[in-house]
């Protein structure tokens, strides 16, 4: 059996203050491929977290039959920092709230930070090129010297992803269906992934802009390729986003549907020994540039006039946001409209906004001439 419990306590930004960060490991350690899943580094989404609760025992049976192809290394909840961050019974697990900072931006750009130590390493085999990448990175991991309990967080997580050759980051919308935000270098090869998931949508960006830890890696081969064009270097992992529904959306019966989409993507790539049922086919790929998010131009109530799934085209009313103050506080409703064709894959599910709150997300299939090099995210 390699199926093994691991943990590591996380010292504390304050005197007789720590925290226990909990993972899970199976598989033969000397694995060909080597998959990393985490959830929950938005603390506050815990859909992820369900639907690892479901897959480990599957893992743990599957590594006691003996059918493990491939080395896992499963964070179930990576964020205990973010789970302690409760403030008036409310959690805010989603910031870092000594900084600000959002637990899932502002990543490493690894390749500018390793170039100089590998810089005259490659050669014509492309195995070893990846291999030099990926010990240049640990190296680089190993000779930080973190200081807060947040510093200490990431660069454990970033240790025990970076040599990966699948990475799973599982997260959840507001109020949504599931979706995939992933490179568009990465696909069709994820398709699978897309299809074992059912996806409503599949998003790419090279860049969304906020330092994704999804975006990590590829960029980080992708711009080893661009700077050493002369040398064979792979994409070095699959990496995703994957986005289970909404906050609302941690049951049993989806967390053992989203686990068993897990399950029979690694066996339907013959990474655990056993046949998977056939799987529907989902949409394919679609620019995250072609998706609007819609937001508040003024405080108010939100009155949807739209659900999840509905498909609009530009000008259509998506909600009307009720007057909260002035002369008709209370009475008037303003329309707000769609500002491109495509259906609605998110929502908001606090109905109170104030200008820029996002009050969904419409996906369409046209570039928008304002998304494109931009910011892509919410927030």
């Amino acid at each position: 059996m390699t199926f093994q419990q691991h943990s590591t306590v996380l010292a504390g930004d304050a005197p007789g203050h720590s925290t226990t960060l909990y993972w899970y490991t199976a598989g033969p350690e000397a694995a060909e491929t080597k998959i990393y899943l985490q959830a929950a580094l938005h603390a506050d989404e815990q859909p992820g977290t369900m639907a690892l609760h479901h897959l480990l025992p599957m893992l743990r049976d599957a590594d006691a039959a003996g059918t493990l192809k491939a080395r896992f290394v499963v964070f179930p909840s990576v964020n205990p920092l973010g789970l302690a961050t409760r403030v008036l019974r409310r959690h805010i697990g989603r910031y870092d709230l000594e900084t600000g900072v959002n637990f899932n931006r502002r990543w490493p750009d690894l390749y500018p930070l390793i170039a100089e130590a590998v810089a005259g390493k490659f050669t014509d085999d492309a195995t070893a090129n990846l291999r030099t990448i990926r010990q240049a990175v640990g190296a680089w991991i190993d000779r930080q010297k973190p200081t807060t309990a947040a510093q200490h967080l990431r660069l454990l997580i970033l240790k025990a992803a970076h040599d990966a050759d699948i990475m799973l980051d599982l997260h959840c919308d507001d109020e949504s269906l599931k979706h995939i935000f992933t490179s568009p270098d990465l696909m069709p090869g994820l398709q699978d992934l897309a299809d074992r998931m059912q996806v409503a949508a599949t998003l790419t960006a090279e860049d969304s802009g906020g330092g994704s830890f999804d975006e990590v890696l590829p960029n980080l081969y992708r711009k080893a390729q661009r700077a050493n064009s002369d040398f064979p270097i792979p994409m070095g992992a699959e990496t995703a986003t994957l986005e289970y529904r909404g906050q609302a959306d941690t049951h049993d019966d989806l967390g053992r549907e989203d686990a068993q989409g897990l399950f029979d993507f690694f066996a339907g790539r013959g990474l655990i020994g056993t046949t998977p049922a056939p799987a529907s086919p989902a949409p394919g790929p679609t620019p995250f540039e072609a998706t609007e998010v819609l937001r508040a131009d003024r405080p108010g109530l939100l009155a949807y006039r739209v659900k999840l799934g509905d498909r609009v085209n530009k000008g259509d009313v998506v909600a009307d946001i009720i007057a909260m103050d002035g002369p008709e506080a209370f009475l008037a409703r303003t329309p707000l409209r769609a500002g491109t064709d495509g259906f609605i894959l998110s929502r908001a599910s606090a109905k109170y906004v104030v200008p820029g709150s996002s009050v969904a997300k419409i996906v369409g299939s046209d570039i928008l001439p304002a998304r494109a090099g931009g910011y892509l995210l919410e927030d």
